[in-house]
């Protein structure tokens, strides 16, 4: 259930399975785009709970892992999303490059929409065009999508969830663990050959975390050891934005991981198992 671990090539940086892994235990919605394809959570809304029912179809039981707070709940509550225009979207977007653009684009947004507008930033490029492109496109407020992010009803498959609690510090010291890990496995090399590849990086996929950062040291911007340094800094405020979102949840039941996670995640296995099995 990741966002990123969606493209192929992207490796390193989204911590994916390991090949040894998914030959042990069949992964899905992992290696299913090219980098520089424009990935959406409507499409993965639609090959995961595919992938679900090939799964149940066949007496097995999915198991739906992370990570991505919209497209777990986009998975599994019957949500749904507004349609895309990809030549009104570059209009919009010419727009936004024009001088004064993206202010003059924001005041429109406030005078169409306030409500997304209150919960977009202004410098939120992305967003706006995406808002306003919805807007043009259907006549209706971008806003009146919306219901549904924050309401937990009854889910559109059984399912059973659990989330696991880490200590503030231990999941301080996993992050900067992960990130050193990342720069010994290849990260920077990793990067720079989707960067060269022909095609490059989607905008999607170039803002990822760790991949935008050092997108920028190789284009000079920064050193290295700011690139990291600005990459743990935005896992760290990822990870708090994670836990703010799925504490809205009431249907998650948390288990504390302590300091025993931190060493082993293993030790969690038997109170997963015994959750699930009731």
């Amino acid at each position: 259930m990741d966002s990123m671990q969606v493209y192929r090539g992207m490796d390193v940086g989204t911590a994916k399975a390991t090949p040894e892994e998914r030959a042990e235990v069949p992964h899905h919605l992992i290696d299913v785009a090219d980098p520089d394809e424009e990935w959406s959570v409507a499409r993965f809304q639609a090959e995961a709970r595919a992938a679900v029912a090939d799964i149940e179809a066949r007496g097995k039981r999915a198991l739906l892992v992370g990570g991505t707070g919209l497209y777990v709940q986009a998975v599994v509550d019957p949500m749904t999303f507004p349609p895309e225009d990809r030549e009104l979207r570059a209009e919009i977007e010419a727009e936004v490059a024009a001088p004064g653009g993206q202010e003059f684009l924001y005041a429109e947004l406030q005078q169409l929409d306030p409500e997304a507008a209150a919960r977009i930033e202004p410098g939120n490029t992305r967003r706006v065009v995406r808002a306003l492109e919805v807007i043009r496109l259907t006549g209706k407020p971008f806003s009146s999508f919306g219901p549904g992010i924050q309401e937990y009803g009854a889910t559109v498959f059984p399912v059973r969830m659990v989330g696991v609690w880490l200590p503030r510090d231990a999941l301080d010291t996993r992050i900067r663990a992960r990130v050193e890990a990342m720069v010994r496995d290849g990260f920077v090399d990793e990067v720079t050959a989707l960067r060269d590849r022909e095609g490059g990086l989607s905008r999607t996929a170039a803002q990822a975390i760790g991949y935008q950062e050092v997108l920028a040291h190789l284009a000079g911007e920064c050193t290295l050891d700011e690139a990291l340094t600005t990459m743990a800094t935005r896992t760290r405020q990822f990870a708090r934005r994670q836990r703010m979102w799925f504490r809205r949840d009431p249907r998650i039941s948390w288990i504390a991981g302590a300091g025993g996670l931190a060493g082993n995640p293993q030790v969690l296995a038997p109170v997963l198992l015994a959750e699930w099995g009731t």
